[in-house]
Order: C-alpha cells, then sequence, then structure tokens
C-alpha cells in the first residue's frame, strides 16, 4: 500500500516532531475502535481514556491528515447555523440544550492545551468583521442571541473601533469575542495524539478502514488486520468516503483553500492585526485570516463543492488578501493548500447510531474546530450511557441533497453563487 504524508502546507512544514506510528497488522481487539485520527477521533479517545475505556484509532494516512491539520486554525463558538436557527427548526427545549454546548468546544481545547502541555500557538482573541451595515446589524442579534445562552465575552465594535485591531478599511464594525482565538491547527492534533499514546491508546497510521462488519460484534477491516470491538466510532468526515454508504447520503465532501506568506516583519504584522486576534468576515463566502506564531499572515476562503483540488490556489485567494492589505502586494506567499471539509444540506452535524454499537459524528459543515472537541466529549458520554447530549443533536433532521449525487454539486453551487452576489450587492 502507498504511503499517504502530509499535504505540503505550512503546518506540515512547521509541524512539531512526528512520530513515526505502526501500520495495523493482524488483528487486535478493544473496547472501542475509532475511525479516523483527527479532531473528532482524537477527542473521543482522550474522553474514553480518561475514564478507563481501551481504545484503539485506525487512521488511512497519519494523524491531523485532513481537515484537522489543514484547516484556518480559528476557534469560532457556536455552530455553521447558530442557535436561533436550531430553534426554529427543533423548538426551544432542545435548542436550550445544543445552545449550552455551543460555547464548550473552546474550553475543551483550552483545556486540553493546558493539561497536556500541548505546544500549538494558542492565542486568544476572534473577531467577526462586518462589510455592510446588514452584517452589522446581524452582529448585534448574535450578540444577544449568544447572550442569551451565557456567552458574555462579546464587545461589539465600531468603525473605530475594529480598525484599532485589523488594520484596513474594509469593515464598518465586528464583534469581538475573546473566548475565540486560534491555534496551530496540526500541533493541536499531534498533541492530543500524544496525550491518546500517553494513557494507552494506540494509533494505527497508514490504515484506512476498508469495511465493519456490524453486529453484535463490529470488526473495522484494514488492507493489512483488523480491529474486534464492542463499540465503533466512525470519525472520518470529509474522508470518509463510502464505508458508511448512509452517511454519504446526506453529506458532501468540499474543498477550501489557504495560503500562508512568507515572515513578515514585526512591524508589518503588527500593522495588519496589532492585537493578534484572527478574523472572519461575514460574508457567505467568507473570508478568515490571522497570523502565526513566526509572523506569516494566513489567510483562507473559497469553497470548491466536491472537494476538486483547484489548478492555482494563489489565484483564488491572494485576491481577496489583497482587497483586505493591498500594503502585501509585494509579500510572496511560500504556501498553499486545500482540505475538505463535509457539508450537510442543513449546515448542522450529522450524529446518530448505527444499531446498537456503531457511533457517528460528521458535517461540521466548516465550523469544526470547536465541534468536534465537543463532539469527543458528548459521543463518550453516550458510550457510558449518558445520553441525553447525545441523542439532542441525534435528533436534529437532515435531508439528502437535491438532485442526488449527480445534481448536490451544481445545486449547492448555484445556491452559494446567489449568496455571494448578495454579499457583493449589499442585499
Amino acid at each position: 500500500m502507498a504511503h499517504t504524508s502530509y499535504p505540503q502546507s505550512y503546518y506540515a512544514a512547521s509541524a512539531n516532531p512526528v512520530p513515526d506510528r505502526p501500520e495495523l497488522n493482524g488483528e487486535v481487539e478493544t473496547d472501542v475502535c475509532i475511525v479516523g485520527a483527527g479532531y473528532t477521533g482524537l477527542s473521543t479517545a482522550l474522553f474514553l481514556l480518561e475514564s478507563g475505556f481501551k481504545v484503539s484509532i485506525v487512521e488511512a494516512a497519519k494523524v491531523g491528515f485532513g481537515a484537522s491539520g489543514r484547516n484556518g486554525g480559528q476557534i469560532v463558538n457556536s455552530y455553521s447555523r447558530d442557535i436561533d436557527v436550531i430553534e426554529r427548526t427543533v423548538g426551544p427545549k432542545q435548542a436550550q440544550l445544543l445552545g449550552q454546548m455551543a460555547f464548550e468546544g473552546g474550553r475543551i481545547i483550552r483545556e486540553r492545551v493546558a493539561k497536556y502541555n500541548i505546544q500549538c500557538d494558542l492565542k486568544d482573541g476572534g473577531v467577526f468583521a462586518a462589510n455592510t451595515d446588514k452584517h452589522m446589524k446581524h452582529l448585534e442579534s448574535q450578540k444577544k442571541l449568544w447572550e442569551r445562552f451565557g456567552h458574555t465575552q462579546l464587545e461589539l465594535m465600531d468603525a473605530k473601533r475594529i480598525r484599532e485591531v485589523v488594520g484596513t478599511d474594509n469593515y464598518v464594525g465586528g464583534m469581538l469575542d475573546m473566548s475565540g482565538g486560534h491555534i496551530h491547527p496540526l500541533n493541536l492534533a499531534l498533541g492530543e495524539a500524544a496525550a491518546v499514546e500517553s494513557l494507552g491508546g494506540i494509533i494505527y497510521e497508514q490504515s484506512p478502514a476498508i469495511r465493519i462488519d456490524r453486529g453484535a460484534n463490529p470488526v473495522v477491516h484494514t488492507p493489512k488486520g483488523r480491529v474486534k470491538a464492542k463499540f465503533v466510532v466512525v470519525a472520518g468526515n470529509a474522508y470518509l468516503g463510502d464505508l458508511i454508504p448512509e452517511l454519504s447520503a446526506k453529506s458532501m465532501p468540499c474543498g477550501t483553500q489557504v495560503i500562508t506568506t512568507e515572515p513578515l516583519s514585526a512591524e508589518l504584522a503588527k500593522s495588519l492585526l496589532p492585537t493578534d486576534y484572527c478574523v472572519e468576515d461575514c460574508n457567505y463566502l467568507l473570508d478568515y485570516y490571522r497570523l502565526s506564531g513566526d509572523n506569516r499572515l494566513i489567510f483562507g476562503g473559497g469553497v470548491v463543492y466536491g472537494a476538486r483540488d483547484p489548478a492555482d490556489i494563489e489565484s483564488i485567494i491572494r485576491p481577496n488578501m489583497l482587497k483586505t492589505f493591498p500594503q502585501l502586494k509585494d509579500v510572496k506567499i511560500d504556501y498553499a493548500w486545500t482540505g475538505n471539509f463535509l457539508l450537510t444540506l442543513s449546515r448542522l452535524p450529522q450524529v446518530g447510531r448505527l444499531g446498537d454499537n456503531i457511533y457517528y459524528s460528521q458535517g461540521c459543515s466548516g465550523h469544526g474546530v470547536t465541534y468536534t472537541h465537543l463532539a469527543g466529549k458528548v459521543l463518550a458520554e453516550a458510550l457510558r450511557g449518558q445520553a441525553e447530549r447525545f441523542d439532542a443533536f441525534a435528533e436534529l433532521p437532515h435531508y439528502p441533497f437535491p438532485g442526488g449525487r449527480l445534481f448536490r454539486v451544481p445545486f449547492t453551487a448555484m445556491g452559494a453563487w446567489y449568496y455571494s452576489m448578495r454579499d457583493k450587492l449589499g442585499f
């Protein structure tokens, strides 16, 4: 089998030391077999190991190979659809429980970083930037909504105030969330993997799950081995393929693109983001950016439906970067890459159970850094028999994309085009 290495990203180039991990050969037995060593799988494993379970993880490539090691590195609260949308969809009781969990993922990340001494350039502070007065009204409503669910670390910013934290004239205002922040995402995953192994968990790399035998004693098969388990947790997200056909029908892999500049002078870096907060704007197809630990600007955005790799990522993202920071026109781009996230039609996570012993969580729809860490806790609770919070997610309705697999990409792209035109025209 071919060895799959990390993509050529800034994160891979600046990663902490990565140990060699074994490929699965032969048969092993465990309490819980987790498919996928990204944030969802690693978070689940840590919570289970801390509760006394025996855990093995099978990973198709390397720890954090997928979205967990390629994302924008931003700690953003809530879900891709906010609590008010959930409330209108499922009613106040279920929304209350989901709303209470909406700000938990960031706290879990910080607890993990502190408890296991994970070196991942953790910084506090995230900005939602308003391009229009309509965006600003949305942020005012969002602040009231989040405060209704107990989240109070928020500050609305007018045009003058946001100019103090973002060195551009593009925004009419914004909202600062001090419980937001940013991290080196691959180093966070690597640190969590080391924590898993410190507690006795085993991670098998280059060991894709190719089949799961369902039943009273599920078995996960890889090309050279198999894992017999009491429970299975499927955490492959956008890289799961068709391992579970009933899940792939209601989700679609999408690609997002990221570029990273050469190291900037301290003076130039401070002029862009004086307080070192991360930023995302309020457009439907949004831009997001932040400084790295070594003063590079990491800038991302764009969506490719169906997760094709664009031929020239820099040509897609660099113009957006220069609209925000024209002073970077002569700055070299050192890295450009794409990574896939999993989109659901509702843009809410898919959580559930197949039979009595196969659990899954997927479909973060671009909001995965915090949600996946919460998902690990919720899945671990369910395996321990505490299913109230798991059920709150599992009861969210999900539907196949219109037109099935053949038309889900063009239909979704048409919808995105419509909303992006509304953004551009200020509607």
